[in-house]
Parts: C-alpha cells; sequence; structure tokens
C-alpha cells in the first residue's frame, strides 16, 4: 500500500464519507491540513442532508465557511461506466474538470476509478496520517480508534501499518 504525506497542493474536492466520519469523530479541522481550497459538489451536500437536520455533518456543513460548496459538474461518459454513486461522480467528474484537484474519498470503487483516471487521491485516513506528520494531532491511534468505533472500516493490518509509518 502506498502512503503519501504530501499535502494537496491546489484544491481538494470532498465526498461524503471523510466529511461523516470526521465530523462524527469531531475532527472535521483536519482537513485544513491539505493547506488547500476544499470543495464539496452538490451532489455530497444533497447526500449528507437527507442524514436530517440533527446529524453532526448536516450541522458542520453548514457552519464550516471553508468548506466551499459548489454544483455537482456533468458527469463524463468515461466516468459513467463505472457505475459509482452520485457523490462519488460528482468528486471525480469535478477533479477531472479542474486539474490537480485531489479527490478525498474512502470507497474503494471510487479510489480505483481516480486512480485508472489519473486523479490524485486522498482519504480519511490519509487525512490522520499527514494530521500526525505535521504535529497537528500528538497522537494517530485515539483518532483511528474514534473513526472506526464511527463506523469507518480499517483492517487490524491497515491500521498497525499507518501507525508504524507514523512511531504508534
Amino acid at each position: 500500500m502506498n502512503w503519501t504525506a504530501e499535502p494537496t497542493t491546489t484544491a481538494a474536492v470532498i465526498n461524503a464519507s471523510p466529511l461523516i466520519f470526521l465530523s462524527r469523530a469531531g475532527q472535521l479541522e483536519l482537513l485544513q491540513v491539505l493547506s488547500c481550497q476544499l470543495v464539496v459538489p452538490k451532489h455530497v451536500v444533497e447526500e449528507i442532508a437527507r442524514r436530517g437536520p440533527s446529524d453532526p455533518t448536516v450541522r458542520q456543513l453548514t457552519k464550516t465557511a471553508w468548506l466551499h460548496q459548489v454544483e455537482s459538474p456533468p458527469i463524463p461518459p468515461n466516468l459513467l461506466l463505472w457505475n459509482l454513486g452520485p457523490g462519488e461522480s460528482a468528486v471525480l467528474a469535478y477533479a477531472l474538470k479542474h486539474q490537480g484537484t485531489t479527490a478525498i474519498l474512502d470507497d474503494l470503487a471510487a479510489r480505483r476509478c481516480a486512480e485508472a483516471l489519473g486523479i490524485p487521491r486522498r482519504g480519511t485516513l490519509g487525512i490522520v496520517l499527514l494530521a500526525k506528520q505535521q504535529g497537528q494531532i500528538p497522537k494517530a491511534r485515539p483518532l483511528l480508534d474514534s473513526l472506526r468505533r464511527s463506523g469507518m472500516y480499517l483492517s487490524n493490518r491497515v491500521l498497525n501499518e499507518v501507525l508504524a509509518l507514523v512511531g504508534e
């Protein structure tokens, strides 16, 4: 597995799962370690809004000024062939349209699609790794444990690999 700690340089477009997991863990601000413009397509906003007004992600999304909500771009035919969900498709379509934009998503099929299309990508785990390496969090394990408790799937093997990378 290739884990990179390089920050995103231009912009990042974010799917629902990283927003949901980081909000549940009370760590949405960790997205700012990317040091770039953070974009949320309308399809992702709509997916999150369906969770209801009491959901922590819905509340965070409406009050977090550094998350820029944008219209979802049209989905190109080569992306439609992947049969991804509307949020994943909107994230990848935005990244295709805006070269140099990193797609922030956790879905394995979407990550494989991004790789096939040459789109830079990072997941929630990569955000935590970057935050630890930049000194934004003192330890990664408590946050990763919290993310797992909130529903993020992370195998013990991957958890141990990542922790070893950051000296934990």
